[in-house]
């Protein structure tokens, strides 16, 4: 029996729920989408694990355990014979719901040396770190049209649209930050924007360039114009998204 000596362990919160996640484990082209272009898995006991990195170095290994949507088990190594050779360590990931969306635990055990593991740790902090990425993109799809349409529920007049459009956006409990706005909740939200149409009548706020998106925070360049088409204050948003892909909270900072 071949004893795995050794073995690295690490823990993070994805923001998405566990069957999403899952699904890049098991789906080839959601799997080469955090490893690498050409990297495969067949998901089932016996199927075979490629992963291609750049450099083209190559690693190699078998489905030993699918479980869906809570565990899979691969063995793991380099199709080089270094510094693991192929069917010497064996990764298994575990999930389970989260209140952020999913607790991901990975534990990768090694018939090397210590020090081979310890080669890994970073490698496996790194990958992680790329695959919470791709979840999150996944999650959150079209961010530009979503922040569109939280400027369009504020640029609405109509209070039964504006109302119905938060609700389709926003956490019930969401929060609304900036120079002028301390409020929480979408009922609080609506009847605020309410006020800012009231008080600041044919302001109208657009978003300027591209969204800026890094699991599930998002920073997005604004301008706010006057019925006369003329700029009269610009700024930056930072918007916090949830694991159901609805905004939680928005942080405004207004340019001096």
């Amino acid at each position: 029996m071949t004893v795995l000596a050794h073995q690295l362990d690490r823990t993070l919160v994805i923001g998405a729920p566990p069957a999403l996640v899952f699904r890049y484990f098991t789906d080839s082209d959601r799997w080469a989408a955090w490893w690498g272009a050409g990297s495969t898995i067949d998901a089932r006991p016996g199927g075979r694990v490629y992963i291609r990195y750049p450099g083209n170095v190559e690693a190699v290994g078998e489905v030993i355990d699918v479980s869906p949507p809570s565990q899979i088990v691969f063995s793991y190594g380099y199709a080089s014979g270094t510094p693991i050779p192929p069917g010497a360590s064996r990764v298994t990931i575990r999930l389970e719901p989260h209140q952020r969306g999913t607790r991901l635990q990975l534990t990768h055990a090694l018939t090397a040396e210590a020090s081979v593991r310890d080669e890994h740790v970073q490698g496996w902090r790194y990958q992680l770190s790329l695959f919470a990425n791709v979840v999150a993109d996944d999650v959150h799809g079209d961010i530009s049209a979503t922040v569109d349409n939280w400027f369009a529920a504020w640029n609405e007049q109509d209070a039964a649209a504006r109302t119905t459009a938060i609700e389709r956006l926003a956490s019930p409990a969401v929060q609304m930050r900036d120079r002028f706005s301390c409020v929480e909740g979408a009922d609080e939200l609506t009847t605020h924007i309410g006020a800012a149409h009231r008080f600041m009548p044919g302001l109208r706020i657009t978003r300027d360039g591209t969204p800026r998106h890094c699991q599930g925070t998002v920073l997005v360049d604004w301008t706010a114009a006057g019925p006369d088409g003329q700029p009269r204050g610009r700024g930056t948003n930072v918007f916090t998204l949830g694991p159901d892909g609805r905004i939680e909270a928005v942080t405004g900072f207004w340019a001096s």
